[in-house]
């Protein structure tokens, strides 16, 4: 899919159901996220509601033209890097695209939109903590200027395996 067959937008309500069907498949087939409880409808709105102003959520939707004109391809999102004052300039991002919508350009389309965003709002460092062997989001953080800055080894266990999470991170 050429990137300009995608379309990056304020993630709104009406995205909910198409976020969290991507972010669950996630969670019960693979170990991209940590979670180990598939989202609720309600916890997918709360999320929404946590994701607006400096720590916005974006989706990535197919261009108007195609047949899958406004289809959800993925969604991405700026959090807070942790609650204490000192870290206010710095937050984590997070970059999550339909299985079926993998290695055409979707992934780096949102990842340059939270970059600019990042920016915008005045922070100073972008964190992404990736589990260790998914090799395409390390490979994209990296060439987005973003550099290995640790690996945590064996932090988390899931579908019966131990993970390591490795830190990257791109200062604006």
């Amino acid at each position: 899919m050429p990137l300009s067959a995608i379309h990056i937008r304020p993630a709104a309500p009406s995205d909910a159901d198409a976020i969290r069907t991507i972010y669950n498949a996630e969670v019960t087939g693979d170990t991209n996220t940590f979670d180990l409880v598939p989202w609720t409808a309600a916890e997918q709105g709360a999320w929404l509601d946590r994701h607006r102003g400096a720590h916005p959520a974006v989706v990535a939707t197919a261009a108007a033209g195609g047949s899958d004109a406004g289809a959800v391809l993925g969604f991405g999102a700026l959090s807070p890097y942790r609650d204490r004052p000192a870290y206010a300039t710095t937050v984590e991002n997070s970059v999550y695209v339909d299985a079926g919508r993998r290695g055409a350009g979707v992934g780096r389309a949102l990842l340059d939109e939270l970059l600019g965003l990042a920016a915008n709002h005045g922070f100073h460092a972008v964190v992404a903590r990736i589990v260790g062997h998914n090799e395409a989001s390390i490979r994209l953080h990296l060439a987005c200027g973003f550099e290995m800055v640790g690996t945590e080894r064996e932090v988390g266990r899931k579908h019966g395996r131990w993970l390591d999470v490795v830190e990257l991170q791109r200062l604006l």
